[in-house]
């Protein structure tokens, strides 16, 4: 890295490569747990709809439980290693088993066995994901850099969904009769082998930047100061939002692909084609950005996203190209929403430090995985629920009653919460402008204790 203005690091493409790289594995066990372990679990292995949506939302709900916690964890435990290095290497053993264990069950399977694997498992992700994510917002102190930082972690999540979609897709493009089983061990075996050479390779490459010491605060003087940061409360609104209508399309997409759109040999090309996109777009998102600001290019996105959903009820069942180019403009912004909250958050946490005099990151990030899982959860444990309501029946034949109530579930839920999110982001106090003060008051505050 080279000095800039005597103060800041330019990151080299090396180090932020390096950083990123163990955000393939990390996205490529993500995606199988909201699209495909759920219908795996209640079809193939035989749990029922309401038996695995149920399990997934008390998971997820766990996971937002431990989330502050182990944001805390890491933020009031530095050691020689920094304050997040040591919180990866631990949590990556624990990832790897249980992907085992989850991924490729022995049936049959009880509803205590995937519940209890699943339960440690999001205790092993949850380190390594705010550890991670908690590096990259300290690795620089640039309102833009931060985007940067985040643009280069988010191409990375999103060549590890790529990647992992590329086997099942062969799967079933190759008509297995066990294709479900044979796609979920494939992905299994993908961040099993790959998460520990990419922990290793940025372990190696790239620096963390050493930790001031600060004083401890109070449990209720913290929890005041976070609940009196306007932006703070904004950010974690919005991203309940977005986070309960992914978690809609990414669990209800299988059954959207084969049920309604007659797709379902073509599911995992469709996921192919719609991370690809957003993963070629972002580098002008981001340049629209640096015009527009990091809130209204944010606001501007989710307003795309809400409106362009509706557009799959013109799709013509069984018509792949139709299909291919619709997933394309779909997922054209897919990548810009998720890397721009991350930055706009490292922003929150530089006004919280000015507030508070501690640094907490990991806590303020930790919030932020919080507030989307609690979003996923209670998409899950909702749709699948309202699902076996209206007598919608995975792998069955379904009338055209329970297949409308499916679309109609998928589409008009999350292109609500798209529209809210735009409304809340669109005059966020929180700009370039604002940041540099920020920064300066920080620099000073430090210049003055050296």
């Amino acid at each position: 890295m080279t000095s800039r203005a005597g103060h800041h690091a330019v990151l080299s493409s090396a180090t932020l490569a390096a950083y990123a790289a163990p955000a393939a594995p990390i996205s490529a066990l993500g995606l199988p747990i909201a699209v495909y372990l759920p219908p795996f679990y209640a079809a193939e292995m035989g749990l029922g709809l309401s038996v695995v949506g149920t399990i997934f939302m008390l998971t997820r709900f766990w996971d937002v439980l431990i989330d502050p916690a182990l944001g805390v964890l890491s933020d009031r435990f530095p050691t020689r290693w920094g304050r997040r290095r040591q919180w990866i290497v631990l949590g990556s053993p624990i990832v790897m088993v249980c992907s085992w264990m989850v991924f490729m069950p022995v049936p049959p399977v009880s509803a205590t066995y995937l519940l209890g694997w699943l339960l440690v498992l999001y205790v092993g992700w949850t380190l390594l994901t705010i550890s991670h994510m908690s590096w990259g917002a300290e690795l620089t102190v640039e309102y833009h850099e931060r985007s940067v930082v985040q643009g280069w972690r988010e191409v990375f999540l999103i060549a590890g969904m790529v990647t992992v979609l590329a086997l099942p897709a062969l799967i079933e493009r190759g008509g297995a009769a066990d294709a479900a089983v044979q796609r979920v061990t494939a992905m299994g075996w993908f961040v099993i082998v790959l998460l520990p050479f990419t922990v290793l390779l940025a372990l190696w490459r790239v620096p963390e930047l050493p930790a001031a010491s600060h004083p401890h605060l109070g449990l209720r003087r913290a929890l005041e100061l976070a609940i009196e940061n306007r932006p703070l409360r904004r950010v974690l609104l919005m991203d309940l939002l977005s986070g309960y209508g992914a978690g809609i399309v990414a669990s209800l997409f299988l059954f959207v692909a084969v049920s309604a759109l007659d797709l379902g040999k073509y599911a995992s090309l469709l996921l192919l084609c719609y991370f690809i996109s957003g993963c070629l777009c972002i580098a002008p998102m981001l340049r629209l950005s640096y015009r527009w600001s990091k809130h209204r290019t944010l606001a501007v996105s989710s307003l795309f996203n809400g409106l362009a959903l509706p557009f799959i009820f013109l799709l013509p069942p069984g018509n792949v190209p139709v299909a291919v180019a619709m997933f394309v403009v779909f997922g054209a912004n897919m990548g810009i929403g998720p890397l721009l909250f991350r930055s706009i958050m490292a922003d929150v946490a530089d006004e919280d430090h000015v507030r508070s005099g501690v640094s907490r990151t990991g806590l303020f990030f930790s919030l932020l995985i919080m507030t989307n899982k609690a979003g996923h959860a209670l998409a899950i444990g909702s749709v699948y629920v309202l699902l076996d309501w209206i007598g919608f029946a995975p792998g069955a034949a379904n009338d055209a009653e329970a297949i409308a109530g499916l679309m109609n579930l998928f589409v008009f839920p999350t292109m609500v919460a798209s529209i809210l999110v735009t409304a809340i982001m669109w005059n966020f106090p929180l700009g370039a402008e604002r940041q540099r003060e920020l920064r300066a008051i920080l620099e000073e505050r430090r210049a003055r204790v050296a």
